[in-house]
């Protein structure tokens, strides 16, 4: 029997994961990061499909691989329409909305493009997304944001979240359903999120404007001056929206969305990075005990993962805020792309239900 690959494609906002899985064994795993400067290029994320694409295509050619042996492509969710966790097929519905950016524009909207257009051409492979950002189970009092006109809405790393709340679980040998936890994903987007017996009742929306900001977003700003910003005639909507989402948060105040470099400035006695970078982590510590509040205090553990909780000065700083509330528990980077991988192969063998986004 010839063993079947697996290829797991995560588009974050500033990088391109992917990694090719023989069966549950990993063969290799690639990162390639994308400076603001290279992405500048490309007016919409969408348009950075074919730059994005050929990347990995190039890898596996490099890595000679036989793809006609791989049978699963799976990419991270997009922007959809809000749908219950799971895996899905990837069809025409799903590509129309993540192409015209339904709930917004963001990286995750090329996992599904690129896993389809890459399957479309092999002769067996099939095409799934698992966990989108835009898994909704919100209970009805957080959806209220203060105005009718403005419902709060779920959009936050779902996809890393339930990964390593489902690894934390297991390393306590109990159930994820079982639990409370607070998780906070700390890369180009930031997103907190409060896990209430398996489902997330509360997390901030981490892309159009709400809780901390990021390396690229600027989280929740004052309504009041974001207003009067948008009427000055000094900006246009697509540059308030770029303000908001891509030109953000650090970028905006140190010109870089960089972690790594952040942290460098701020070692080397840059004070302004300092002071940015101490902000970050103390917005993402009240966030956490907002979330407690939620929780009713009862939290069995709070967990920091995402390429930001790398850096120990400053997850150090988050824990010396909210470890009063539960153990914190650090889990750096992100368990995606094996998530990916894995839900894939539990789908080819019939072992979990693929659902029809519709």
């Amino acid at each position: 029997m010839i063993e079947r690959l697996i290829l797991a494609i995560n588009p974050g906002s500033t990088s391109t994961k992917f990694s090719l899985y023989e069966e549950e064994k990993l063969i290799f795993e690639k990162t390639l990061r994308h400076s603001g400067e290279e992405l500048k290029r490309y007016e919409k994320i969408t348009d950075q499909f074919h730059f994005r694409k050929d990347l990995i295509m190039n890898e596996l050619s490099e890595r000679k691989t036989d793809i006609e042996r791989i049978a699963a492509v799976v990419g991270r969710g997009g922007l959809i329409k809000p749908i219950e966790s799971g895996i899905y097929n990837v069809n025409q519905k799903m590509k129309d909305d993540l192409t015209t950016g339904i709930m917004g524009q963001h990286a995750s909207n090329l996992g599904g493009l690129i896993a389809d257009d890459i399957a479309s051409t092999l002769c067996c492979a099939q095409a799934f997304i698992v966990d989108p950002v835009v898994v909704d189970e919100l209970q009805p009092v957080a959806r209220i944001s203060g105005h009718p006109e403005v419902a709060r809405i779920s959009i936050f790393h779902a996809l890393n979240q339930k990964a390593v709340a489902r690894l934390y679980a297991g390393s306590k040998g109990r159930r994820y359903e079982d639990l409370n936890l607070i998780i906070a994903h700390m890369g180009g987007g930031i997103s907190v999120g409060a896990h209430k017996s398996g489902k997330v009742v509360d997390v901030n929306n981490a892309l159009n404007g709400d809780g901390p900001f990021s390396p690229e977003r600027s989280g929740g700003l004052p309504s009041g001056p974001l207003a009067e910003l948008c009427f000055s005639g000094r900006f246009t909507h697509a540059e308030i929206k770029a303000m908001i989402t891509g030109k953000g948060g650090m970028m905006a105040y140190l010109g870089t969305n960089s972690f790594i470099e952040v942290c460098s400035m701020a070692e080397s006695g840059d004070e302004k990075a300092v002071l940015i970078s101490n902000a970050a982590a103390y917005q993402v510590g009240k966030e956490i005990g907002a979330l407690a509040a939620v929780l009713d205090g009862n939290v069995d553990a709070i967990i920091l993962t995402g390429g930001m909780a790398y850096e120990k000065s400053f997850v150090d700083r988050i824990q010396s805020m909210v470890s009063f509330i539960a153990d914190v528990v650090v889990y750096p980077g992100e368990d995606e792309l094996k998530a990916l991988a894995f839900n894939g192969l539990l789908a080819l063998d019939g072992k979990i239900e693929i659902k029809t986004y519709k």
